[in-house]
């Protein structure tokens, strides 16, 4: 299986708000509240990082969860949110550019 990367739609504007990240989607306006675990993975997704390696580092480490079954629920977070354009995803590493000045993210 190859390596899935995730890196941040740079169309999009990000809040932290408690521990939870708030999301809207310049998309479809759609705006998307991420759990504490959802909000790790936003914050982990730097286009240079696998999906897998984000699971083992970050989520079980910091939470109470099995490997297999955290990838698993990491993936289809994931492939919900590229379906609303707000992570983008690829099987090689992801060269994030930059929002421009005074974008929120």
């Amino acid at each position: 299986m190859s390596a899935v990367y995730i890196a941040r739609a740079t169309t999009v504007a990000a809040r932290a708000l408690a521990g939870e990240m708030m999301i809207m989607s310049a998309k479809d306006s759609t705006l998307f509240t991420l759990n504490p675990v959802g909000t790790v993975i936003w914050q982990a997704a730097d286009g240079r990082t696998p999906l897998a390696d984000i699971v083992q580092q970050k989520i079980c480490a910091e939470f109470d969860v099995e490997p297999a079954e955290a990838l698993k629920d990491a993936e289809t977070f994931v492939g919900n949110l590229a379906n609303h354009g707000i992570l983008l995803v690829s099987d090689e590493p992801i060269a994030v550019v930059k929002p421009p000045a005074g974008a929120s993210q």
